[in-house]
């Protein structure tokens, strides 16, 4: 869930509490009232925190990436593994000599090689040295928990663990809030990050250090008590925030909390005039594109997006685009879905895509609603809820690489086109064939993969331009049936025989995948 809109923001709030960890390291002096020289205390500490972003500035863009390439050139990989280990420890030791902790030095390391264009190759490399790391590290503070105080001052921890979590959860919600999203991802965000930080181990040795207490006092006990559990408690909060967002949802709340202040009004934003319309849920790279589409196609569309920048952003910009989550009624009804003719989620939160399906099949019992998922295991869930068409994005992947590789091996384009409906036709119809909900006359054409009904664009040189159909026979010379015939906005269902083809005809035919291959090829030849 780390690109959806919830996921964005724990990230940001938890990357945050890292770095704000850096200036209270270097404030703790200052608490334990050891410093006899002020001034020139506070003149240090503002020096030592100018050199750590100086030294983090200089770092990044000029010193690790100059040093790295030429490693890189060497072609060793044991050479960049070890150069690596050597700038990580190397920093770590620096801060060190300037009073600071190792784990600000190695905090700060991350941060200077993340920004280089290795970071990739160092994380691989480093990945099995995390996991054994970090496995060190909770097994240290499950060493560090005195269980005797816990069983002995139960009553107080647990108060204690309790107010830290609900502070906390306020906090973030808020934060959150501030930002225009809606209650649902307020909820979420709140409950996310409830914990006490892992950086506050470092924090608390820090003030050891500085004698602010002692290992014999029982505050320490105490935060180093509620800090474990709390880190504890996390996972299981966090798998029952959907649920307590549910439960948020049914209170009468203001709508502004509940959609978020940059929902747009009723006298606002309204699309009620729209009818067959395009739904684009998510304004992501396959949003975008569409969006595109729709307009060189003169479909009308509307978009629905949950980040108020983009919202604000593609606003300005005359986009027809929305703030909320469309797992609500009321931002459906805003963009009139239930008079929509397509649907599509375009977001990469599986979860939230399965209670926007529900919605809108709510609404809308006739919209096609097509949804995009990363992972072929998350496809029958997703027909089982109402979708007409999930596309997968690993499969979609695999196809697109079978056809680079058989270009690669000179079979002609036409030939690659015609194996690729039939991939696709196949495979998908082999995904369908999961879901054992019964076949209706409304979604025939999925459970036929011999079938396909799709539109052609007659070529402004075709042969065919002033022929009627009769003429052409189509389903007796070709095996195809015209079902339909758009001329520019007009759209004739049901065409007679004595119907002239003209330049620019879109024709909605009916037949096998490669037979409509082979028309489509005549239509675009002279």
């Amino acid at each position: 869930e780390i690109d959806s809109p919830h996921g964005k923001i724990i990230l940001g709030i938890l990357i945050f509490q890292d770095i704000v960890f850096v200036p209270m390291i270097l404030v703790t002096p200052f608490l334990s009232g050891l410093e006899q020289n002020i001034w020139g205390s506070i003149l240090l500490l503002f020096a030592k925190g100018v050199g750590v972003i100086l030294f983090v500035i200089i770092g990044t863009k000029w010193v690790i990436p100059k040093l790295l390439y030429h490693i890189v050139k060497t072609r060793s990989r044991e050479l960049f593994m070890l150069s690596v280990f050597v700038i990580c420890f190397a920093i770590a030791w620096f801060t060190n000599l300037l009073g600071l902790s190792f784990a600000l030095g190695g905090f700060l390391a991350g941060l200077i090689i993340s920004e280089t264009e290795y970071n990739h190759q160092v994380i691989s490399n480093i990945l099995p040295f995390r996991d054994i790391f970090t496995s060190f590290f909770f097994i240290s503070i499950g060493m560090l928990l005195d269980v005797g105080f816990l069983v002995k001052e139960p009553a107080m921890i647990l108060l204690l663990t309790f107010s830290v979590l609900v502070i906390k959860s306020i906090i973030s919600f808020f934060a959150s809030q501030t930002m225009g999203f809606p209650l649902s991802v307020n909820v979420l965000v709140g409950l996310a990050v409830c914990q006490v930080g892992e950086f506050s181990f470092v924090l608390f040795e820090t003030g050891l250090k500085y004698k602010l207490f002692s290992t014999d006092d029982d505050i320490y006990h105490y935060i180093l008590s509620v800090t474990i559990l709390t880190m504890t408690i996390t996972p299981f909060i966090t798998n029952l925030a959907p649920g307590v967002s549910k439960l948020l949802l049914r209170l009468p709340l203001p709508k502004k909390v509940v959609h978020g202040w940059l929902s747009p009004s009723k006298e606002e934003e309204k699309a009620e005039s729209l009818k067959d319309h395009l739904i684009i849920i998510g304004f992501g790279v396959n949003g975008r594109n569409l969006a595109r589409a729709a307009k060189v196609a003169n479909i009308p569309y509307v978009i629905i997006d949950m980040n108020p920048e983009t919202v604000k952003k593609e606003g300005l910009k005359g986009e027809p685009i929305f703030f909320g989550d469309a797992s609500y009624d009321s931002i459906l009804e805003h963009v009139n879905c239930s008079s929509a003719k397509v649907v599509v989620v375009a977001i990469s939160d599986s979860v939230a895509s399965k209670r926007m399906i529900e919605t809108i099949r709510r609404l809308n019992p006739k919209a096609h609603i097509i949804v995009r998922t990363r992972f072929l295991h998350e496809m029958l869930p997703l027909y089982n809820l109402g979708a007409d068409d999930v596309i997968p994005q690993e499969y979609e992947t695999s196809v697109e690489i079978f056809a680079r590789v058989m270009a690669n091996y000179l079979i002609p384009k036409d030939e690659i086109e015609r194996l690729i409906t039939e991939v696709r036709a196949d495979g998908y119809e082999m995904l369908r064939s999961l879901s054992k909900e019964p076949i209706s006359l409304s979604n025939l054409k999925l459970h036929l993969s011999d079938v396909e009904i799709t539109a052609l664009r007659v070529g402004q040189e075709s042969f065919i331009v002033g022929q009627s159909l009769a003429q052409m026979d189509l389903r007796k010379k070709y095996g195809v049936t015209v079902l339909a015939i758009k001329r520019d906005s007009t759209i004739l269902s049901d065409p007679i025989r004595d119907t002239k083809l003209t330049t620019k005809d879109v024709l909605i035919v009916l037949g096998q995948p490669d037979k409509i291959a082979k028309l489509n090829l005549l239509l675009k030849n002279k």
